[in-house]
């Protein structure tokens, strides 16, 4: 088959490896029909996930056809059409039992396994380990386009921007960053009924998306050396009640320490490759909750019956389409977001 190998930092190619076979019993092979690429996978490319070796197939997110089934899969047939969870889970272990699927035992502690520890999704096979519990079946009534957010990003924006950062009714929500994260922290917070959702990003035109598509009341441009005064206007001159960084570099998320509420939540969803400076002895005397995390996946099936049930629009994330095999071309506009417009690039077989 052929598939997007990451060959170290910076280096990629779109070349004929190895089809995946069943392992283990509690395996699926999945032929990708859809599949995208993830900030993350960009990390990767830098070389902030220094665990990715040469030779690995990138990617986490897909929906697909199961072509073959390892003989401890009960729940799930060759021939269904899934989406492929970026978190494998055993749903029995410690930290499946508790929410906590991104330390799922059975995988050895981190379930961020594909694209990641072992072969991913942008390919045209993938194997999934755990298939009962880490594949979702997907909704008729949904497309490929659609389903296929549901493998990573809404989740994430919501279970690690939403939940941990405790959004609840009336509070004022801040997210830094318009990135597909960001945005789908934006759309799911509406779930939760805040005031006031402010956009915060450096590109005029994911701003205005994040206004007209995914539920922003107001945008502030962190271009401007004066916009925590623009946002605190915004928001009241004691901060915001949440903070959700979706970025994943130091300047954004120390700037959420001068803009939180007391007693408010910093929640962090970006992927840092870099130390941050913390500074404890600010925040301890204001009450200040910090969250992290991998999305554990647990609100994967409910991002897609509220799909389904036409409670949320996700088709404005799908801004550009390609084949599978044009998957060099896809990194190259994704690379460059801000001048092509970009949010999620959508493959297809």
């Amino acid at each position: 088959m052929k598939a997007l190998i990451y060959h170290g930092p910076g280096q990629k190619a779109w070349e004929e490896v190895p089809d995946p076979q069943i392992k283990d019993p509690t395996d699926a092979v999945v032929q990708i029909d859809t599949t995208t690429i993830c900030g993350s996978d960009l990390h990767i490319l830098k070389g902030d996930v220094p665990e990715c070796v040469d030779g690995l197939v990138i990617g986490h997110e897909g929906v697909g056809t199961i072509v073959e089934l390892g003989s401890a899969v009960t729940t799930h047939k060759v021939g269904d059409r899934v989406v492929i969870s970026c978190m494998s889970m055993c749903g029995t272990c410690e930290y499946c039992r508790k929410g906590l699927t991104s330390k799922c035992q059975k995988m050895g502690g981190d379930s961020w396994q594909l694209g990641h520890w072992i072969n991913g999704t942008q390919a045209e096979y993938v194997r999934t380990p755990l298939a009962d519990l880490s594949l979702f079946k997907k909704p008729e009534g949904i497309t490929d386009a659609e389903a296929v957010m549901c493998s990573d990003i809404l989740s994430t924006g919501y279970e690690i921007g939403i939940i941990n950062g405790n959004v609840r009714p009336s509070q004022t929500v801040v997210v830094i960053g318009a990135g597909p994260v960001g945005l789908a922290a934006m759309l799911t917070s509406a779930l939760h009924g805040p005031s006031k959702v402010v956009a915060v990003d450096m590109d005029t035109n994911r701003l205005a998306q994040a206004q007209s598509k995914f539920g922003a009341t107001h945008a502030v441009n962190s271009a401007d050396v004066r916009w925590q005064n623009e946002l605190l206007a915004i928001v009241g001159k004691d901060g915001a009640d949440v903070v959700i960084e979706a970025v994943g570099i130091p300047a954004t998320l120390e700037a959420c320490w001068d803009i939180v509420k007391p007693g408010g939540y910093v929640a962090n969803v970006g992927v840092h490759g870099a130390p941050v400076n913390l500074p404890i002895e600010k925040l301890w005397t204001l009450n200040v909750t910090i969250t992290t995390g991998l999305v554990n996946m647990i609100t994967g099936p409910m991002m897609l019956d509220l799909l389904d049930a036409g409670k949320m629009d996700v088709t404005p994330l799908n801004t550009h389409q390609f084949k599978l095999d044009q998957f060099m071309d896809a990194y190259d506009i994704f690379s460059s977001a801000a001048k092509n417009q970009a949010l999620k690039m959508v493959l297809t077989k």
